[in-house]
């Protein structure tokens, strides 16, 4: 494992990121997020989702440093009594899940279809990119909303699993679009070069060839792309959660946790809407910092 990450430092890539203190700074900042979603029982204070433990004596209360304020919430509480930094805490957890799936998901159907328009070409190219356009006559929020509201107009009843599945594929559904339009012209590419010609003149596969030979050399352009993807798709279960079609209220995500604190901004209780509101911030943007340097990092006309 040492020996693996010492390569990987010594390489372009690596020197790169050392020597790069914006991504240095945002792969940090993105790290503990993660490490705090991941770890969200061990890391905050409180479990401000088990019922048993809220006191509503204890609602909106401002952060631990103001004068009204308590030590044993340090970010304050919301209307419902629940710590603001454990409530954050847990929320960027389900932020993060949800953009991380679905971005593995359209990663998933965007790579198969575009290497498989790009690679067998006739009609099928045609198809499918047809079919792209449709997508991207679409905005994506809308596209999002509707299935989202569908779903949860269909299955008002439904288990919280459900819910989640709702909400990820209709963030995934227009996601894929750009995966496929990528990859299809990374293959077009590669489908003439040298190795694949080899590879067909000694018999292999077609299917083999797609997976071996092309795959792997298409997968740089989809790597940046799905970096940057990940807090557009946070974004998105935050934009559909503050609208109310996003997660379950049980189980709030940081849009839901915005959207609850927006009802009290203009009451002085900043705090309920604002600190949900920069965990939001740090992550997309910590994201989208690694997403631009990854992106110069394997430019090869930049080294």
């Amino acid at each position: 494992m040492k020996k693996t990450f010492a390569r990987w430092l010594d390489s372009d890539v690596g020197y790169s990121f050392r020597t790069s203190p914006v991504a240095m700074v945002a792969a940090l900042i993105a790290l503990a997020c993660l490490f705090c979603a991941v770890f969200a029982g061990w890391v905050s204070p409180h479990n401000p989702f088990d019922l048993a433990t809220l006191e509503l004596g204890d609602a909106r209360l401002p952060p631990a440093w103001s004068a009204e304020g308590s030590s044993k919430y340090l970010l304050g509480t919301d209307d419902q009594g629940r710590d603001i930094l454990s409530a954050v805490i847990y929320g960027a957890r389900i932020s993060l899940i949800v953009g991380i799936v679905s971005v593995a998901l359209s990663i998933t159907v965007g790579v198969v279809l575009g290497l498989l328009a790009g690679f067998l070409g006739g009609w099928l190219d045609s198809f499918l990119m047809r079919l792209c356009d449709v997508m991207l006559s679409f905005p994506p929020i809308l596209v999002a909303l509707l299935i989202a509201g569908v779903g949860r107009a269909l299955f008002p009843n439904a288990h919280e699993s459900l819910a989640f599945g709702v909400l990820i594929i209709s963030i995934s559904l227009t996601g894929w679009v750009q995966y496929a339009r990528t990859v299809r012209g990374s293959t077009l590419v590669e489908r003439n070069k040298e190795y694949v010609q080899a590879a067909r003149v000694t018999g292999v596969a077609p299917l083999r060839i797609m997976l071996r030979h092309v795959l792997p050399n298409v997968m740089g352009p989809v790597m940046v792309l799905a970096t940057i993807q990940v807090a557009t798709a946070i974004i998105t279960e935050a934009t559909l959660s503050f609208l109310g079609v996003g997660v379950p209220p049980t189980s709030p995500s940081l849009g839901t946790l915005i959207s609850i604190g927006n009802q009290y901004l203009f009451s002085g209780e900043w705090w309920i809407t604002v600190f949900p509101g920069l965990m939001l911030v740090l992550i997309a943007l910590s994201v989208n910092l690694l997403g631009d340097w990854l992106r110069d990092a394997l430019n090869p006309r930049l080294r």
